[in-house]
């Protein structure tokens, strides 16, 4: 009788490079307890990879990154049969290793968090820190979000090796895409304009996505990996993928004492990085830790009547805090019929206004491209749309129509635009570690 002695691991290979791996390891794979001989059988799966096989052997060029399942059987003199299943994982050609700073520091305790943040009056509608969406369960630790950064900048977590969640949330950019759909792994476009992660951990209700369908961040960081459009990989794949790659497991022992990858872990890690992304450095935060007299002389005149408008009429009510963080979904009356439910009835999560001014398109379809074409909308553009926002209608329940005056306009802009935190987009903590 023959019977698996030895299963085979994951084999890594890389395209463009010759590949060989004997499945049966010198015929010790299986063990023949008839001691008559046995005779090989191996197929591939997908075909077309090419690799090819041949006496229990596996061989060949991998032409395409990706995931081969090999399948070998065994057949003893009596017919007796016994099968081994292990994957061959292809490797784009000329991928690195990133470069990680052992001083750079996320934790709380390190001083990642602004002090206006956490203490004063914290500006309209209370504190920033109150609005803290992260879990007890997973704390920002410096080796969780550095192996996080990695993660969230390496090309190995799609399907072909081609993008990374970097791709769709760039630095310069507040973490948001300029363009207005983003581009998957095959050439794709994505639904919606992909949001900006700027203070993403300052949202009370939790949720994520700009129709709140991830429960948590953790729930979130998962989905956009597994998407047939934007990474296309499975979890099974990206543990496989990952623990046969050489940096990762000194990168997760770091981070959670041992070398074991898990999407749990994946999760968590990607979770810390996302939530150590506070930006509170822009212009508009030195006067605010100031102090409430401190505006006038760290913004310019037209900028401060720019923030005078904001609170005037009424955007402190949707974008409140210091860190204008939305409180919930809202139906914003971009269109007089839902052409997209989102959370239900139209209603769509917005990100902080924290570095607005450099995403280059807004809204969750990324309809408008400058923040004077949203201030335009909300000044006298707003659809009488039947679930519309009740604080977006005037007086008799219409849409409202705030009617600024060019100068209002012009100087709100130039508010939001100090909301722009240079320091923050060019941070080496949250930069790309790989070499280009």
């Amino acid at each position: 009788m023959v019977v698996l002695a030895n299963p085979n691991p994951s084999q890594p290979a890389t395209v463009g490079t010759a590949f060989a791996y004997d499945a049966t390891a010198g015929g010790t794979t299986f063990r023949d307890n008839r001691g008559s001989g046995l005779t090989y059988t191996v197929s591939l799966s997908p075909v077309g990879s090419g690799l090819s096989v041949a006496n229990g052997r596996v061989m060949g060029t991998p032409a395409t990154p990706g995931l081969v399942t090999v399948v070998i059987t065994a057949t003893d003199a009596g017919q007796a049969t016994a099968s081994d299943t292990f994957d061959i994982i292809s490797f784009a050609s000329g991928l690195s290793a990133p470069l990680l700073d052992a001083s750079f520091r996320y934790s709380d305790a390190d001083g990642n968090v602004p002090g206006h943040f956490t203490n004063g009056n914290g500006g309209p509608g209370g504190l920033v820190s109150t609005q803290d969406n992260t879990p007890a369960t997973n704390p920002i630790t410096n080796a969780g979000a550095a192996l996080g950064r990695a993660l969230f900048y390496d090309p190995r977590l799609s399907g072909n090796d081609l993008v990374s969640c970097a791709s769709c949330h760039q630095q310069s950019s507040g973490f948001a895409d300029t363009a207005r759909l983003s581009t998957g792994f095959r050439g794709g476009l994505t639904g919606r304009h992909s949001m900006a992660l700027t203070n993403a951990r300052y949202y009370g209700r939790g949720r994520f996505f700009w129709d709140e369908r991830a429960a948590t961040l953790e729930d979130q960081v998962l989905r956009p990996i597994q998407d047939t459009v934007e990474m296309g990989m499975t979890l099974d794949q990206l543990e496989k993928k990952l623990a046969l790659t050489d940096y990762y497991p000194v990168l997760f022992s770091a981070a959670f004492g041992t070398p074991m990858i898990t999407r749990d872990r994946i999760s968590l890690a990607l979770a810390q990085f996302v939530r150590s992304l506070v930006s509170g450095r822009s212009r508009f935060d030195q006067a605010a830790a100031a102090g409430p007299t401190a505006f006038a002389t760290v913004l310019t005149a037209i900028e401060d009547r720019g923030r005078d408008v904001f609170a005037q009429v009424g955007c402190a009510r949707c974008h409140a805090t210091f860190a204008q963080l939305a409180d919930d979904t809202h139906n914003t009356g971009l269109d007089f019929a839902v052409t997209d439910v989102g959370a239900g009835n139209g209603r769509f999560k917005s990100p902080s206004l924290r570095n607005v001014g450099v995403r280059g398109r807004f809204m969750h379809d990324g309809r408008f491209s400058s923040l004077a074409e949203v201030v335009e909308f909300y000044d006298n553009g707003v659809r009488n749309n039947p679930n519309l926002d009740q604080r977006l209608r005037g007086p008799g329940g219409q849409p409202q129509r705030l009617n600024l005056s060019a100068d209002d306009k012009a100087a709100l802009v130039a508010f939001l635009n100090t909301l722009t935190d240079p320091t923050f987009l060019t941070d080496t903590r949250f930069s790309n570690p790989f070499p280009r």
